[in-house]
């Protein structure tokens, strides 16, 4: 084929494969239209990667073909995680993107040396480092989210100021290396300080604000990645990176807004300890209880229903049993609702995914926003392993670390029965007066057994 045409269909295929990008983010934003989105972007990747293969400037293939051995090897099993452990995976992912786009660009500065231009040592520089920083933060997220590492924030005196010095560290080593990139000693320390710094950034999060840490490992992995574009001048890469940076930021604002909380906030508040004085005056206080008897009793005799889901359903893996119990309640004519909280459970979206995975209708599923008009017509508020997020000390308690942060007005229905293993706190680590209330049944259980022994009370009493 003649080159230039070659090079067109190239081209041509790297637009189709950014308008595909383009189209998966938009259908991604909204859970009817998600498998699309799923599929458009998937296609889109393979577009571009294929139209890669075919440059001209790719001569050798072996190392490719291992190349991609070795990563579906990897990735596959990845793939096949249970729903429950998909942010983690998440955070992987993102390891292993930031983990590629830096060791590209620290090969890139080592066969370039010395001829490398000052700006392309910026580029490759910033790219190096945001790409580390970020595969270090992931992993030490995937360990908190999967319990390996503590989930409450690990601090020490003078922390944020060793972190941002770190940082500086490695940002002078840039500049440095900018004016003298012959220094090839001072590269490889660069990358070792922007290591650490990872370490450093997320050690101190706590399990409370992983949503957002989530969002903005994904950004940054964007943007090192759109940094790689311009180091290879790669346009796809670019515009790739840059959507999937942009994004990322963009769902980072929400979920700080989300919980009412700053960037500066959640990256060195140190959110998510263990707030002792917030317990206090509720050491006497009782809690009433019920049984799933009582619970279905209660759950079938009611007109409405809003469940609201949280980590708790995700880590006993009920996402089925409530489903079952959604059938069983709209079967008695009840209307059954779910509330959803931008920043429940471990990630953006999470009781989204696991909802839809138990094919709960996709109009059910109502934010946040919409539903809390609902909750004063609402006969029982049922909460399965959420915790802050429906915490009425955000909206009554200005000592307390949530204050002002956007809740589930659960506690205005005229019951509330609360799914949960104990009395132990969320991970803001602070009590919860809704607990206490007099309207409030507490049915202590895993999840899933618990919901599984309502449906069977409730199939019984209606046989």
């Amino acid at each position: 084929m003649n080159p230039a045409t070659l090079q067109q269909l190239i081209d041509f295929s790297y637009i189709a494969a950014v308008i595909g990008f383009i189209l998966a983010l938009k259908w991604l934003s909204s859970p009817v239209t998600a498998m699309r989105g799923v599929l458009i972007g998937e296609i889109a990747s393979a577009v571009a990667v294929v139209a890669t293969l075919f440059d001209p400037q790719v001569i050798h293939y072996k190392w490719i073909i291992i190349a991609l051995i070795i990563g579906a090897a990897i990735g596959v099993p990845l793939g096949m995680v249970k729903m429950t452990a998909v942010p983690q995976r998440t955070a992987v992912s993102h390891a292993f993107g930031a983990m590629s786009a830096a060791l590209i660009g620290i090969a890139e500065y080592y066969v370039g040396t010395p001829h490398i231009s000052k700006f392309e040592m910026a580029e490759i520089g910033l790219e190096v480092v945001i790409g580390s920083l970020t595969f270090t933060g992931s992993i030490i997220a995937a360990g908190k989210l999967q319990e390996l590492l503590p989930q409450r924030p690990i601090t020490y005196k003078g922390q944020n100021v060793v972190s941002l010095a770190t940082l500086a560290t490695a940002l002078a080593l840039i500049v440095i290396l900018v004016i003298h990139p012959e220094y090839t000693h001072l590269f490889a320390a660069m990358v070792v300080v922007a290591l650490i710094f990872g370490i450093m950034l997320v050690t101190p999060i706590g399990g409370a604000d992983m949503p957002t840490v989530i969002s903005l490992l994904n950004s940054y992995a964007g943007f090192s990645a759109a940094l790689l574009g311009f180091v290879l001048n790669s346009k796809v890469l670019v515009v790739a990176g840059a959507l999937d940076g942009a994004s990322g930021f963009i769902l980072s604002v929400i979920m700080c807004k989300a919980m009412n909380r700053s960037f500066t906030n959640v990256l060195f508040g140190a959110f998510g300890q263990v707030q002792v004085s917030a317990a206090k005056g509720t050491e006497d206080r009782t809690v009433r209880s019920a049984s799933a008897e009582e619970a279905a009793g209660i759950l079938g005799a009611a007109n409405k229903v809003i469940i609201a889901p949280g980590y708790g359903m995700a880590v006993a893996q009920a996402q089925h049993k409530v489903r079952e119990l959604y059938d069983a309640l709209t079967k008695r004519g009840v209307d059954v609702k779910f509330a959803i909280h931008p920043v429940a459970g471990r990630m953006p979206g999470h009781m989204n995914v696991l909802l839809a995975e138990a094919d709960i209708p996709y109009d059910k599923l109502v934010e946040m926003d919409e539903i809390n008009g609902e909750f004063p017509q609402t006969d029982v508020a049922l909460i399965i392993g959420a915790n802050d997020v429906t915490n009425p000390a955000a909206r009554e308690d200005k000592t307390s670390p949530i204050y002002g942060m956007p809740i589930l007005d659960v506690d205005k229905a005229r019951t509330v029965m609360v799914i949960k293993r104990s009395m132990g706190a969320g991970f803001a680590g602070i009590d919860n007066p809704l607990y206490y209330m007099d309207k409030t049944l507490m049915l202590f259980g895993d999840a899933k057994n618990f919901v599984g022994a309502i449906v069977r009370e409730l199939a019984g009493s209606h046989s």
